[in-house]
C-alpha cells in the first residue's frame, strides 16, 4: 500500500515560490497498477522523485507498507531505494557491455545474494517478461526496444520491491509494443504483488490503468 498525506515540495525561483507538488493526497492498494497523467511540467516529474526517495518533500508524508520513509535517514534512504523500490526508465538505462542476465543480476549482487542464487532468479525473471534464453545472454545493442523495456522490467523486479516506479515506459517504444509492456506491468503487479506506478502524457496507457491520478501545476485534478 502506498499512501501519500499532504505531499508539498517547493522551490525557490528568483523572488517567487514554485509548489512543484503542490498538497497531494492519494493511495494506490498493493497488486495494483495506477497510472499519474500530466502535462509537461505538471509535476510528475518531481513527485516521482518524491517517491522514489531521489529527493525530499517539503513537507507531508509517503507511507509504503506502513513505512514513512520521509523521516528516514539518508543510510536508511540508500537501504530503501535499493530494497523496496524498482525503477523502470524510458530510455531502459542499461548498462551496453553487460548481457541481458548480467544486468538483473546488478540489484541483487548489491543486496549481497549469492552467485548461484543471483543468476537463476536473474534466469526466472527474463523468462516471466517473456525473453527466452538465447537473447538473455545478448547485450542491450543486439535487442529490440520491446526487448530492453522487458529486461528493465526484470531488473526492477529483481530485489521483489514494494513499489515499482515507472517513467514514461514506453516513450521510446511503438503503440503495439506499448500496449503489451502495460499489460505485462498490470499482470506482474497482481502476480508480485507490488504496487506499480506509471507516469506518463499518454491517455490510452492511463485508460489501462485500475486508478489513474491526474497533475495540474502540481495538484491533483479531476
Amino acid at each position: 500500500m502506498l499512501k501519500i498525506t499532504n505531499l508539498t515540495k517547493e522551490f525557490q525561483s528568483g523572488d517567487i515560490n514554485v509548489k512543484a507538488v503542490n498538497n497531494i493526497s492519494l493511495e494506490v492498494p498493493t497488486g495494483v497498477f495506477s497510472t499519474i497523467v500530466g502535462k509537461s511540467g505538471s509535476g510528475k516529474s518531481t513527485l516521482l522523485s518524491l517517491l522514489g526517495a531521489l529527493d525530499k518533500p517539503s513537507s507531508g508524508q509517503i507511507d509504503v507498507d506502513g513505512a514513512d520513509i520521509t523521516k528516514m535517514g539518508d543510510s536508511k534512504l540508500i537501504k530503501y531505494r535499493r530494497d523496496k523500490i524498482g525503477f523502470i526508465f524510458q530510455g531502459y538505462n542499461l548498462i551496453p557491455n553487460l548481457s541481458a542476465i548480467e544486468n538483473v543480476m546488478i540489484p541483487l549482487e548489491f543486496a549481497g545474494i549469492s552467485m548461484k542464487e543471483r543468476k537463476n532468479r536473474a534466469q526466472k525473471l527474463l523468462l516471466q517478461v517473456g525473453l527466452d534464453e538465447s537473447k538473455q545472454l545478448r547485450k542491450p545493442g543486439k535487442l529490440s526496444g520491446g526487448e530492453q523495456q522487458r529486461v528493465a522490467i526484470a531488473r526492477a523486479l529483481a530485489n521483489k520491491p514494494n513499489l515499482i516506479l515507472a517513467d514514461e515506459p514506453t516513450g521510446n517504444l511503438d503503440s503495439a509494443t506499448g500496449k503489451i509492456i502495460i499489460k505485462l506491468l498490470k499482470e506482474l503487479a497482481k502476480s508480485e504483488n507490488t504496487t506499480i506506478i506509471a507516469v506518463t502524457h499518454d491517455d490510452g496507457i492511463a485508460s489501462e490503468a485500475e486508478i489513474t491520478f491526474r497533475l495540474k501545476d502540481g495538484k491533483l485534478v479531476k
